[in-house]
């Protein structure tokens, strides 16, 4: 533990640092083009609204009761253009309610921090918030019928009510003390949620954290690494936590430029997949060496019966490596990546060759041997920075090597997708697949419901909306 002295020396320099930001953020030119990220798809949405009886076509099945949920960046405040970053807008849930074949209604919210409070003339709602990345903009989670809000690098979750309103900046009632992550993952078989977090100004330390069912810290337990990297999302099976130390770390040379997003490709940090005991120590880690890339985000994970892990993801051969506005990989492939902890090794294997992201699966199987997995078809774009999904939702089977396409038409742009069962015992296929599809022909938004075992065919329902909703990160079914 540092002593005061320490403390108050780490402070000043920090201090210093972000004055020499700040400096220099005021003095970044104003790109010669318009920002992918404030313009067309995702200009901002400037109002917040409660829509009510919204129109169906279709039939939204009798058994779905509960709120879809979406979270993304959506900045209050005019942000600068020189230095905006999508991934630190403020941010902005957006909620359909469905209930006995009807969408209730329709609310968009900002997530109350300092930036929106200020637009709107309110107080901030109350407990602790981080100094920059008080309105979490990336997830939105239910735990014990509670929502929170959450973001990673060293953000807060916030409390939300059922209708979206703020209650509260709540780190778990308090038992949360250090940061938190844009991505738990919850074992069906635990009621546990594991995830990796990391701190924007902590670059030797991440954390596996464990929430119970009541949505209160039970494990945080601290990680050494080296150059602050930035781990996303991780993975789990039925005994490790797979940390994903990859080479995406922090910047300095990118703050004080005055950046708003300091992490960038770093080709001098070693790519590497640490194998957490999930009730182990750090000492306990087994490192695995991989080729250098960079994983946003996994699909499942599961142990083999000779003792290897599997694991999918989405792998960019690089990420941050040019543009500081957003992510600007050019080739983001489906893997399958084997790890041996016997001998150290690893080996990836492409799963599907086509850009894609968001990756999401029938999530009762965590931790076991599963089929299919739902990811958007990205654009393979000729520039770096991708800001549009395509129009296609990919399903992936493992089981017979093959890929489906569900393609929503001209100028129709799906986000993520989440699998919903349709009963608890049911076949992996048995649900509905459901997220938000922008319509950019006359910019209005759609959520869809498509039936995961008719994957290609025409939506089971389809709720409409009078305006186009930015696209944002993530979404998921809460069900009542």
């Amino acid at each position: 533990m540092a002593s005061n002295v320490e403390s108050l020396i780490r402070g000043a320099v920090k201090k210093g640092i972000g004055a020499v930001a700040d400096f220099n953020r005021k003095r970044l030119p104003t790109p010669a083009d318009a920002h992918p990220y404030l313009t067309g798809i995702h200009t901002p949405m400037t109002e917040e609204f409660t829509l009510e009886e919204l129109r169906v076509d279709g039939e939204i099945p009798a058994a779905l009761a509960g709120r879809y949920l979406r979270n993304g960046p959506n900045p209050a405040l005019a942000p600068d253009p020189a230095s905006y970053h999508w991934f630190t807008g403020a941010g902005m849930v957006h909620g359909i309610r469905i209930e006995g074949g009807k969408a209730d209604w329709y609310r968009n919210r900002w997530v109350r921090g300092a930036e929106a409070c200020e637009l709107l003339g309110e107080d901030i709602p109350p407990g602790p918030r981080a100094e920059r990345n008080d309105a979490p903009n990336t997830n939105v989670i239910g735990i014990d019928g509670r929502t929170f809000a959450i973001v990673e690098a060293g953000g807060k979750p916030v409390e939300l009510g059922y209708e979206l309103d703020t209650i509260a900046h709540n780190p778990f009632d308090g038992t949360l003390k250090g940061p938190y992550t844009a991505h738990p993952h919850l074992d069906p078989f635990t009621g546990e949620m594991h995830s990796i977090t990391y701190k924007g100004d902590d670059f030797n330390t991440v954390w596996h954290v464990v929430v119970d069912t009541e949505a209160q810290v039970i494990r945080e337990l601290p990680i050494p690494v080296s150059d602050g990297p930035s781990i996303h999302d991780c993975a789990i099976t039925e005994n490790y936590v797979l940390v994903l130390d990859l080479p995406v770390t922090f910047s300095m040379k990118r703050l004080l430029a005055g950046h708003s997003f300091p992490y960038a490709w770093n080709e001098k940090h070693p790519a590497r997949v640490g194998l957490l005991p999930r009730k182990g120590s750090a000492d306990d880690i087994v490192w695995i060496a991989v080729e250098p890339c960079y994983v946003f985000h996994p699909a499942n994970a599961f142990e083999t019966a000779d003792g290897k892990v599997i694991v999918d993801v989405v792998a960019h051969e690089t990420m941050f490596a040019e543009s500081t506005r957003g992510p600007d990989s050019r080739k983001a492939r489906m893997e399958r990546w084997t790890l041996d902890p016997a001998a150290r090794t690893s080996v990836r294997a492409v799963i599907h060759d086509h850009a894609q992201e968001f990756p999401r699966y029938d999530e009762r199987l965590t931790t076991k041997p599963y089929r299919y997995i739902y990811t958007v078809a990205i654009p393979e774009a000729a520039k770096s920075e991708w800001q549009l999904a395509d129009t296609r939702l990919f399903r992936h089977d493992l089981g017979t090597g093959t890929t489906d396409a569900h393609d929503f038409g001209p100028g129709r742009h799906p986000g993520e997708f989440v699998f919903v069962p349709r009963s608890e015992q049911g076949a992996e296929d048995d649900g509905w697949l459901i997220g938000l599809v922008v319509d950019m022909n006359d910019e209005t938004t759609d959520l869809v419901i498509l039936n995961a075992d008719d994957f290609t065919g025409s939506p089971q329902a389809v709720v409409h909306l009078p305006h186009r909703v930015p696209p944002g990160f993530h979404g998921n079914w809460v069900a009542d």
